[in-house]
């Protein structure tokens, strides 16, 4: 403990026994670096929590998630506080059983960065056990109904509004539509914030251009073939996988992207503009929002009044190479 902290032994034997003579920043260390390799602190020293935050995140391949961990953990690091990365992994630990273990290490907050809280049909009952413990948390991209957890989210409205306007400027008129899971409070925003820009064009949004999907390059690609197929021109995805999945899809079908078919993303995630075609995507402001999800934490930690409910962030439309005017005369079936 005393090597991995780069005090005496004789300073750790201190602080665990609750004597005098040690600095208060050296102390926090110590009970830092005990709960960071997983020991047990000494039973006097159970009632304090730990300088530790849960940073919980559905997954790592989706580059944005790194994205977000690295803002919000570094974030963290300024403040003094020390990120516990749980990522999911299927078959593996569940959310829940996250939770758990890091209410078990007596952490100072969590910060949700997407997750089943961000699926109205999901359980929620562990969320329920931080806000009865008064666990401060903050959720990212989407709240929950009934829990009053601050949330950062980005506009998923405007930027729908974005991508469908540039598709459209473009000359678009057959705009296909890739979301996640119908009880996925994004991807339902999202198909609301379409419905609008449809209707605005003086058209209803047709059901059969828009699909669900798993967030996955697999699950875009399987979700545009079925959208190409009926005739679209132009494809607006939740996420940049889904975007990758559909210019694959279209590859597969003998069409080239974009003088066949327009494909943009959502959140601009790491080498979106090293992929053939560098992808036009929908930019979440990730630095923003994760120091804002920081900010809004350590209010709690610090036992400020923080107002519950949801900052909205401004998206960007990144315009690259993966976006043109549509084919003329191309066949719509």
């Amino acid at each position: 403990m005393a090597k991995k902290v780069g005090v005496s032994e004789a300073t750790v034997s201190r602080v665990l026994n609750g004597k005098p003579g040690v600095s208060d920043a050296t102390r926090q260390s110590v009970l830092t670096a005990l709960d960071v390799l997983g020991y047990e602190r000494p039973t006097q020293l159970r009632g304090e929590r730990a300088r530790l935050v849960g940073l919980v995140l559905p997954e790592l391949q989706n580059p944005i998630f790194p994205a977000f961990a690295e803002v919000i953990g570094g974030a963290l690091a300024q403040q003094g506080l020390t990120p516990v990365l749980c990522t999911q992994t299927k078959g593996g630990v569940s959310e829940a059983d996250y939770v758990e273990l890091l209410l078990q290490q007596q952490v100072s907050g969590v910060v949700f960065a997407g997750g089943l809280f961000a699926q109205a049909d999901a359980p929620h009952a562990h969320y329920r056990q931080l806000a009865e413990r008064n666990i401060p948390v903050v959720l990212i991209n989407a709240p929950i109904a009934g829990l009053d957890f601050p949330c950062v989210s980005c506009d998923d409205a405007v930027a729908v509004e974005q991508a469908w306007r540039h598709l459209a400027s473009l000359g678009h008129e057959r705009i296909g539509l890739i979301l996640g899971p119908a009880d996925h409070i994004p991807s339902r925003r999202k198909m609301e914030a379409a419905g609008a820009a449809s209707r605005a064009a003086g058209r209803e949004l047709d059901e059969e251009f828009v699909e669900r999907s798993m967030f996955s390059l697999e699950g875009g690609q399987a979700a545009a073939s079925r959208l190409l197929g009926r005739g679209v021109t132009g494809i607006v995805c939740a996420s940049d996988p889904l975007a990758l999945g559909a210019i694959r899809a279209a590859r597969r079908r003998g069409l080239k992207v974009p003088s066949d078919v327009s494909v943009v993303g959502f959140d601009d995630s790491a080498f979106m503009n090293c992929t053939e075609p560098p992808l036009s995507t929908v930019r979440q402001p990730i630095e923003a929002m994760g120091r804002a999800a920081v900010e809004l934490l350590c209010a709690q930690i610090q036992g400020a009044q923080t107002h519950p409910g949801e900052l909205l962030f401004e998206p960007e439309l990144v315009v690259r190479g993966s976006t043109a005017q549509p084919p003329a005369g191309r066949p719509t079936a």
